[in-house]
C-alpha cells in the first residue's frame, strides 16, 4: 500500500470518531426537535403531524413573540453595556500597562470569574440588589434613601447587570486578543504622521480592533439570549426569556411541540447573528487588506 493511500486511510480513521459524535449527539438531537416542532400535542401524547400551527401560534400570541422580543432585547443591552466596559478595559491593559506581570494580572482578574460556579455569580448579585442587599443598605446609610427599596431586583435592570457581569469576559478575551495583534509600528507611525490620539484610536486602532469586537458581541449576544438561570433569579415574574418558557413547555406545561418550535426559533437567531458576524468580520479583513 503507498504511503499517500495509508496516510489519507490515517486521516479518514482519525476524522471520523469527531464526526461521528457530531452526528450523533448535535445533528441528530437537531433533527428530533425539528421534526417535534410539527407534532400536534393531544395531552398526554404528542400526534406525529406535518403542520405549521406551533409556529403560528408563536407568532399570534403575544405571550410568545413578545417574549422573544425581549429577550432579543435584554441581549441586546447586555452585549451593548459589556462592549462599553469590555473596550477601555482590553485597550487599558494592552496599551497602558508597561509591565507584563501586571498586565497578566489584571488580565486573569477578568477571567478567575469563569472558574466560579454561574449560579454563584447570580446569586451574588441577587444579595447586592435585593432589599436587604448591599446597594440598598449603602443608600439607607448615606441618607438618600429612607428605607430600603425593591426597584433593584426583579426587573430588566438587574437582569442586564446580572448578564454583564456574567458575560463581560467573554466580551474582554477577544477584543484584548485583537489589540494585542495591533502592529505598535502602525500606531508610531500614525502619530509620526502628526494624528492625535483620537484620529490614531479612530483611523487605526478601532479598525484593526473590529474583528474582536464582533466576536465579543456575538459571544455576548448569543449566551444571553439562550439564558434561563439569571432571569429566574433576579428577573422577576415580568423577567421571562425564552430559554425559560421552553423549559416550562418541556416540563410544567407538557406541550413538546410548542417547545420544540420556539427552540427552532431561537436556533435560528442565534444562527443567523453567527453568519451575520462571520460576514461582517470577512468584510472587515478584505477592507483592512
Amino acid at each position: 500500500m503507498k504511503l499517500s493511500t495509508r496516510n489519507r486511510i490515517a486521516s479518514y480513521l482519525l476524522i471520523s470518531g469527531p464526526l461521528l459524535w457530531t452526528l450523533m449527539f448535535l445533528f441528530v438531537p437537531y433533527l428530533i426537535m425539528f421534526s417535534y416542532s410539527f407534532y400536534l400535542t393531544q395531552f398526554p401524547v404528542f400526534i406525529p403531524a406535518f403542520q405549521l400551527g406551533n409556529y403560528v401560534q408563536i407568532f399570534i400570541e403575544p405571550q410568545y413573540y413578545q417574549v422573544l422580543l425581549r429577550t432579543a432585547k435584554i441581549a441586546i443591552l447586555v452585549a451593548s453595556s459589556a462592549l462599553m466596559l469590555a473596550y477601555p478595559l482590553a485597550y487599558f491593559l494592552v496599551f497602558k500597562i508597561k509591565s507584563d506581570r501586571v498586565r497578566l494580572v489584571l488580565y486573569m482578574a477578568v477571567i478567575v470569574p469563569l472558574w466560579v460556579s454561574y449560579l454563584l455569580r447570580s446569586y451574588t448579585w441577587k444579595t447586592i440588589l435585593g432589599s436587604e442587599g448591599v446597594l440598598n443598605s449603602f443608600l439607607v446609610w448615606v441618607g438618600i434613601l429612607d428605607k430600603p427599596t425593591d426597584i433593584f431586583l426583579y426587573n430588566h435592570f438587574s437582569m442586564v447587570v446580572t448578564l454583564t457581569y456574567i458575560f463581560i469576559p467573554f466580551m474582554v478575551m477577544p477584543i484584548y486578543t485583537s489589540l494585542e495583534k495591533i502592529p505598535r509600528n502602525l500606531v508610531e507611525a500614525s502619530k509620526d504622521l502628526g494624528l492625535g490620539p483620537i484620529r490614531t484610536f479612530l483611523n487605526v486602532t478601532l479598525p484593526l480592533s473590529m474583528p474582536g469586537v464582533i466576536a465579543g458581541a456575538t459571544f455576548t449576544f448569543c449566551l444571553t439570549f439562550g439564558d434561563f438561570i439569571a432571569p429566574f433569579l433576579v428577573g422577576g415574574p415580568n423577567g421571562m426569556m425564552v430559554a425559560n418558557v421552553i423549559t416550562s413547555q418541556f416540563g410544567a406545561s407538557m406541550n413538546w411541540p410548542l417547545g420544540a418550535a420556539l427552540s427552532v426559533i431561537m436556533l435560528f437567531v442565534v444562527l443567523t447573528i453567527i453568519t451575520i458576524s462571520d460576514r461582517l468580520e470577512r468584510a472587515g479583513r478584505l477592507d483592512l487588506g
